[in-house]
């Protein structure tokens, strides 16, 4: 009795038919919904790695180079993982020397990863170029790593075992035998490589609220010719650390000075000289604005060398041809010291020694 109905009806009989073809394919769909979630394995569950409320060991004590982090759920100190060490959401990598968390090794869960370093920049030190990420011994003092065009290097102790020795001087008790240390003087002998200049501590000024910091300034970057040194401090109107520069004149590059710079008789070093008039300043191609007569370190005729005792610092305007003019800061030279231990600008271990 219907169809004739819809016959008759032909807009109710096309509605129909769309509804029922509706219908059909929704209950096709279902079940292949069905089919996939039965035949597809089940979801992946990763493990909670951080939970709350944190409940923290002690404060681990990190090996050198290794940075004390805070873990990845933002509780605890860790001690970040290093280059291949397996890392997590919890562990996390050393971000100080550019690592990250590689999880791709992880598919489909993503949940443990290994600690890898990021594209960067390599470094260059005496003119040897290693990439980023790269460790290496460049002295038989200190282990350096390169991090993004950054050098940084931890202190390698070399521990020599005198327990053996000193059993056995004990009990033979001979006379010319080497006395051993006691255990108070091996810790006293132990901290020396803190008087070394990277171990001395930072000068401390209060100044407006700003604990004023700075760094000893490096040794001019030039033996002979106007150079560079450089040191870290906050003395700005923000108190933040920024590298400070300024330029250093410790000689002229004269050829043969030893032969055309006279020695006091009976001396062997002359600490300080002055060149005969005052002359322009040479920099980048610019010249001095003003004259200068600035005192020099001198020379010796033995294996010491002379390097600035005291100074003060000056401004320096410099005019460029047809690019207009710069102003720079310079040490100028008040006094000079002669002394055995002779540094190189161009290497930054130049101060290192045996311990």
């Amino acid at each position: 009795m219907i169809f004739p109905f819809l016959l008759e009806n032909r807009n109710l009989y096309l509605c129909w038919m769309f509804i029922s073809q509706i219908r059909q394919s929704n209950s096709e769909k279902q079940g292949n919904t069905g089919e996939q979630s039965a035949e597809s394995p089940g979801i992946f569950q990763r493990a909670e790695l951080c939970h709350w409320p944190c409940t923290c060991p002690r404060v681990p004590a990190c090996s050198p180079g290794v940075s004390l982090v805070m873990d990845g759920c933002g509780c605890c100190k860790m001690c970040a993982k290093q280059s291949g060490e397996i890392c997590n959401e919890a562990e996390v990598c050393d971000p100080h020397k550019g690592l990250y968390c590689d999880y791709s090794a992880d598919k489909p869960r993503y949940e443990q990863g290994v600690c890898a370093y990021i594209i960067a920049v390599g470094c260059e030190l005496n003119g040897v170029h290693y990439i980023n990420g790269q460790a290496f011994q460049p002295t038989p003092l200190y282990k350096c790593l390169c991090v993004n065009g950054a050098i940084g290097c931890t202190p390698v102790f070399i521990s020599k075992s005198t327990s053996r020795e000193c059993a056995t001087i004990k009990s033979r008790k001979k006379s010319g035998q080497p006395r051993c240390a006691s255990e108070q003087e091996k810790a006293a002998q132990s901290t020396d490589y803190r008087l070394m200049p990277a171990f001395r501590n930072i000068p401390l000024v209060l100044k407006k609220k700003c604990l004023v910091q700075a760094t000893p300034w490096t040794p001019c970057s030039r033996t002979c010719g106007i150079g560079i040194s450089d040191r870290v401090t906050n003395d700005n109107s923000k108190c933040e650390m920024r590298t400070e520069k300024r330029l250093c004149y410790i000689q002229p590059c004269q050829a043969k000075m030893s032969k055309t710079l006279k020695i006091p008789k009976g001396k062997t070093c002359r600490p300080t000289f002055q060149l005969a008039e005052a002359e322009k300043l040479a920099f980048s191609g610019c010249m001095s604005k003003q004259r200068y007569q600035p005192l020099f370190c001198g020379i010796c005729l033995d294996r010491r060398c002379c390097i600035p005792n005291k100074s003060v610092m000056i401004t320096v305007q410099f005019d460029c041809p047809k690019e207009g003019s710069f102003k720079w800061k310079m040490m100028w030279i008040t006094s000079c010291v002669c002394q055995k231990t002779c540094i190189d600008p161009g290497n930054i271990f130049s101060e290192l020694k045996f311990l």
